[in-house]
Formats: structure tokens, sequence, C-alpha cells
């Protein structure tokens, strides 16, 4: 293959359809959209999950629970990814996003107790469970609630 043989995949550069440009076109007159009603008008159709007046499917549906607009949704880092660190550091929230071992942040950074802690670290994080600050301190560190 040379630089003047390249070109598109087949399909790929399909041009727009241009509506209301005269009979040839095919879309010409009506655009597509048939002789008056509803959806000819400008503005027209009808709103989302509108069934032509029939009990639309949302409203069929059983409704159980809530939502709370409040909830915290946690990053969760178990106390043995900890390991991964050096001995006597101190551990972060951006530390543990830069390290890899939380891809997202979220609303915070929760430590839980799951794990062996070999390492002396001091902790920054949001929350911690009641095992992971006993599994912390048990290997020397300390923890702190940001």
């Amino acid at each position: 293959m040379k630089l003047h043989e390249l070109q598109p995949a087949k399909g790929k550069n399909k041009q727009r359809n241009r509506v209301g440009r005269g009979p040839a076109s095919g879309n010409g007159k009506t655009s597509g959209r048939g002789q008056k009603g509803q959806n000819a008008r400008s503005g027209g159709g009808v709103r989302p999950g509108f069934e032509g007046g029939q009990n639309p499917i949302f409203k069929r549906l059983p409704k159980r629970g809530f939502t709370n607009i409040n909830r915290k949704e946690y990053a969760i880092v178990n106390v043995e990814t900890l390991n991964s660190f050096d001995n006597g550091t101190t551990v972060t929230p951006e530390a543990l996003l830069e390290k890899g071992v939380i891809s997202k942040y979220k609303d915070g950074v929760k430590i839980l107790g799951n794990g062996e802690l070999e390492k002396e670290l001091q902790v920054h994080a949001n929350k911690f469970s009641a095992s992971a600050v006993q599994a912390i301190e048990a290997a020397g560190g300390k923890t702190e609630v940001v």
C-alpha cells in the first residue's frame, strides 16, 4: 500500500441527508415528515415516555424503596494493599491515586481491615473501619481522618 492509495473504508464517509432541498433530493417539500399531523409540525412530537395515552410503562411498574441523594460512595482500600508502600511512608488519598491503588477518588477513601499489614505507615483517609485501625496500629503505624 502506498500513500496515494489510502482511502477511507467502504461506507465510512457517508454524507448527511440534506432535507428540504428540492424534489430532486428525494426529501423535498415535506422533508420526509409526511403531510400534516403532530410530527409534521415544528416542535411537534410527543414527550419521552408517552405511549399514545396508554398507561406508560414507568407508571405500570411497581416502585420500591428510595434513592438517598446525600449518599457518599467511598473508594475502598484494604489494609493488605498498603504493603506496596515503603516503610515509614505517609499514605494519602493522592498517593493511592498516583500509585494506581484506586482509580477514582469518588467521595473519599475508606480503609478496610482485610489482610495483614507488615509495614509501619502513617495513613491519612476519610474513613477507617475499626479492624483497619487495629491492624495499622498493631504494625506500629498511625491513622488520621482527613
